[in-house]
């Protein structure tokens, strides 16, 4: 009985000293943000925070080179065969671009690899840039629904279908990875409209051999594109919300410094 007492003493003292801890840990993380720090500077050395940041660059540079062969290539498939998803896919593969470049400006400058500032303003530019993308998308697809202009199936579709949805999947995985390491939102949201690309790529494929075993579907690609386009506009809308406020917080650290 005796030994149970002692066990639980030990237990209740214990409790409050993990509480503790983690109480210590989130304020130690707020209080990094509060001064304009990233959770990345609690956790990579300076070496390793460049290092990582040099290889954001690296993606981002591969995945502007990429994205924009995929949208012309899309662009084309679009206007020759009637496809509202694949306009939607080229007009996302336009808006990777950007997101990429604004990545590109966020970690161009060294010293501001943790700057929260910094990142706070490229989610909020990221946010705009996908609220407008997702109207043109959504208008695209609804107007080609109001008007039943029949998409038109080959061989060319399907390929770039394919490659688009393979490289655009590939570089989603390495941008998550990578936003992870380096706490960074820009990136993951980056990686997030790679990931919407891909599956854009493939719902073409899907959408294609669909019309063409069932004519009477021929809306799936449509409803894809709407739907793509909503995606994105719940997703921009997210990111405001959520940067905004944090901007303001930040911003008069960044006069101070």
């Amino acid at each position: 009985a005796e030994q149970t007492e002692s066990q639980q003493r030990q237990t209740d003292a214990e409790a409050p000293a993990e509480g503790l801890q983690m109480d210590q840990e989130m304020k130690i993380t707020d209080s990094v943000e509060d001064g304009g720090l990233l959770e990345s500077s609690m956790r990579l050395k300076p070496h390793e925070a460049q290092s990582y940041r040099k290889k954001a660059l690296w993606v981002s540079w591969v995945s502007i080179v990429i994205t924009i062969i995929l949208a012309i290539a899309a662009f084309t498939v679009s206007f020759m065969r009637h496809s509202a998803s694949a306009f939607g896919f080229a007009f996302d593969a336009t808006l990777d671009v950007l997101s990429s470049a604004i990545v590109l400006w966020r970690y161009s400058n060294a010293a501001a690899v943790h700057s929260a500032h910094r990142e706070y303003i490229a989610c909020v530019i990221l946010g705009v840039v996908f609220i407008l993308s997702s109207l043109c998308i959504m208008g695209k697809a609804i107007h080609d629904l109001a008007t039943k202009l029949l998409p038109e199936v080959d061989d060319f579709l399907f390929s770039v279908s394919i490659i688009s949805g393979l490289l655009c999947i590939t570089l989603a995985v390495v941008k998550f990875m990578l936003g992870r390491v380096l706490t960074s939102r820009a990136l993951i949201t980056d990686g997030f409209n790679s990931l919407v690309g891909g599956v854009m790529g493939f719902s073409i494929l899907i959408s294609a051999e669909v019309f063409k075993h069932e004519p009477q579907v021929w809306y799936l690609d449509r409803a894809i594109g709407v739907l793509i386009g909503l995606i994105i506009l719940a997703y921009g809308v997210k990111l405001l919300l959520d940067m905004v406020p944090r901007l303001r917080q930040t911003r008069n650290y960044e006069r101070f410094e």
